[in-house]
């Protein structure tokens, strides 16, 4: 990848709205809306979405965990999902959520998986159709994936702490307050129970918004780069670590420097601060 960049590096990875609503009846097309309020779905949504619920679908009902190869496989079956299907995804907080699910899905291999631009925020805002009827589509024979890519694009709490002490690029994408360890979360969330506050030692604060624009679009490839690989240093070929407070942001943030500035060597811390910030002896840094 160059490092300076006129275009994203995987632009087929984005879908703008103009093509989405020409393409809703595609067969080959699964929207999949996936929000952080498990409700906005039913009040109304893109017509042919499926919801695909982050905690209920995708994480195990006991074990801190995702679903298992054979549980992927029957969801995706149940909501018309072959391994061929191009997958669509969308939600609110300008798709962090959305991204989540993609990155999910990647999880267990799923290829073919586009984000739209803006997400839901701009196709309201654009007036575009919706719905309140929830689909129903014939259901796929979804075969069980041989296996999670956990080696590939997850990092686990000692992966995290091999990085830091090899100073290794680690991006903590939560907001200046909970780098800086004055609040353990965000502003007007639950406080989640987290012991202690600050960061992962040697993380540099990128906050993940700072990928985004007013209207929830990404930014330009142009100002990606300047923000990740200028002045946060990555480089292309070193391994980077991303996380926030559960892997939800950090997924937006690994969307983009995976699918936009075209970095293969990145994974998503998702055990993030609410496993490190309650972990024994996990060390901590506080500064501005």
């Amino acid at each position: 990848m160059t490092t300076n960049p006129t275009d994203y590096a995987h632009p087929e990875a984005l879908v703008e709205t103009d093509w989405l609503e020409q393409h809703l009846d595609d067969k080959d097309l699964r929207i999949v809306e996936s929000n952080e309020d498990i409700l906005l779905y039913d009040t109304g949504h893109i017509p042919g979405a499926v919801h695909i619920d982050w905690r209920s679908d995708l994480q195990d009902a006991v074990v801190r965990d995702y679903i298992d190869p054979e549980k992927f496989a029957e969801l995706c079956s149940r909501n018309g999902i072959g391994p061929e299907t191009t997958c669509v995804f969308y939600g609110d907080k300008a798709n962090w959520w959305a991204c989540y699910a993609l990155w999910a899905f990647r999880l267990f291999g799923h290829k073919n998986v586009k984000i739209l631009n803006g997400g839901r925020d701009k196709w309201k805002a654009e007036n575009r159709p919706m719905t309140r009827e929830v689909p129903k589509f014939p259901r796929a024979n979804y075969p069980v994936p041989n296996e999670r890519r956990d080696k590939e694009i997850r990092a686990f709490a000692d992966e995290a702490l091999a990085q830091s002490r090899e100073k290794k690029p680690l991006i903590d994408v939560r907001s200046p307050g909970e780098f800086k360890g004055e609040i353990t979360h965000m502003a007007e969330y639950p406080q989640e129970g987290v012991l202690r506050g600050g960061h992962i030692p040697g993380a540099k604060s990128v906050p993940w918004k700072m990928a985004t624009k007013e209207d929830s679009t990404f930014k330009p490839a142009s100002e990606l780069a300047k923000i990740y690989l200028e002045q946060c240093g990555i480089k292309p070929g070193t391994d980077t670590i991303v996380y926030c407070r559960i892997g939800e942001r950090s997924s937006h943030t690994w969307f983009v420097l995976t699918y936009l500035l075209g970095l293969d060597n990145v994974r998503n811390y998702d055990g993030s601060w609410t496993e490190w910030g309650n972990k024994v002896g996990a060390p901590i840094e506080k500064s501005a």
